[in-house]
């Protein structure tokens, strides 16, 4: 089946360039046609990329013809198939990318995921259908809760186990090079106001918000070499948004329309052209807002902080512990006596 995406939209003026252009670049889930990691490919590789690695597992066809299309239009893109989620097919994947990359390891890597559920609400059991016996009903709700749970474990495995796998691999190579690296998480804004029907998906594109600070906590010294930054992204119309493209009600509360595959990935390139030190470590949101008789895209910083408020039942009745001997005799300086609801027993 030909690709429905069109290479003359991914061509970007010239200050667009400067975050991809010499880049050595591999994106994880792209070779979706329409999809957000073939757009982000296309973008890297149609802009001055040095090569492109287009990773897929399932939609081969896809990406098989996404690297095609690029390397007809002057770019220089590979393919490259793996389980994202098993480490084993992952470290089998170094020797090719390196090998692609002219012997180097990628110093952009775009961890992207096109995964989601299909639909259903946490926690709510399936509608009642009169006339069901008892025997159909539980059947029947077995089964949706168990597809709905496997279909949050592939959505979770591919974004966390994935991005996961793939930041220990290159962020380690480009410590062992000593080469700078940039990796790039891709999360979704329903991370910060979730929508229903989609539990799986907005629990993991939370928790790739943290990655670029725990990457840093764990390489200590060596966190000059590797910059990361989150990217939470509204709606964009893809295979798997498309069902709600015309339907304001679902994208209508953060933007007048859905983005095209090429906007997004032009926003992006945009973000990418910045310095490292002013996205590393940062968290940024896309927003869509109407501008005259205009869509405008601009980012915005989303500071990620735990503010702790002291629970006043708790102040007001302290745990105090008794003190007690140790094995060699001395007291433990922790331990205080038993007061409160404790004591009044």
């Amino acid at each position: 089946m030909p690709l429905t995406i069109h290479p003359h939209d991914f061509r970007f003026p010239a200050s667009f360039r400067g975050g991809v252009a010499g880049k050595r670049v591999l994106i994880t889930g792209a070779g979706k046609d329409r999809g957000l990691g073939q757009a982000f490919a296309l973008g890297a590789a149609l802009n001055g990329a040095e090569c492109v690695g287009v990773h897929f597992h399932h939609s081969y066809e896809d990406g098989l013809a996404t690297v095609d299309l690029i390397n007809a239009n002057g770019g220089n893109a590979f393919p490259v198939q793996a389980d994202v989620t098993n480490p084993g097919e992952v470290w089998a994947m170094r020797s090719h990318v390196m090998r692609r990359m002219g012997g180097k390891a990628p110093n952009l890597v775009i961890c992207n995921s096109g995964l989601s559920e299909s639909g259903y609400i946490l926690g709510r059991p399936p509608t009642v259908i009169p006339g069901e016996s008892t025997a159909t009903r539980r059947a029947r709700a077995r089964k949706l809760f168990v597809d709905s749970l496997e279909q949050s474990r592939a959505v979770m495995d591919t974004k966390l186990d994935g991005f996961l796998t793939m930041t220990h691999l290159w962020a380690g190579e480009a410590v062992n090079d000593g080469e700078p690296l940039q990796i790039v998480y891709i999360s979704s804004r329903q991370a910060f106001e979730p929508g229903a029907g989609v539990p799986g998906y907005v629990a993991a594109n939370w928790g790739v918000l943290s990655y670029p600070q725990i990457l840093a906590v764990n390489l200590g010294k060596l966190a000059h070499l590797v910059s990361a930054c989150s990217v939470a992204l509204p709606f964009v119309r893809t295979g798997m948004t498309q069902a709600y493209a015309e339907n304001s009600k679902v994208f209508g509360r953060w933007q007048p329309r859905m983005l095209e595959p090429h906007e997004a990935s032009q926003a992006l390139l945009q973000l990418l052209a910045q310095p490292r030190e002013t996205t590393n470590r940062r968290t940024y949101q896309m927003n869509v807002t109407e501008a005259d008789k205009h869509v405008q895209v601009t980012w915005s910083e989303i500071q990620i902080q735990t503010t702790p408020t002291a629970a006043q039942w708790s102040e007001d009745q302290p745990l105090l512990l008794l003190e007690k001997e140790t094995f060699d005799g001395e007291k433990t300086v922790a331990d205080r006596p038993i007061r409160g609801a404790v004591a009044a027993l």
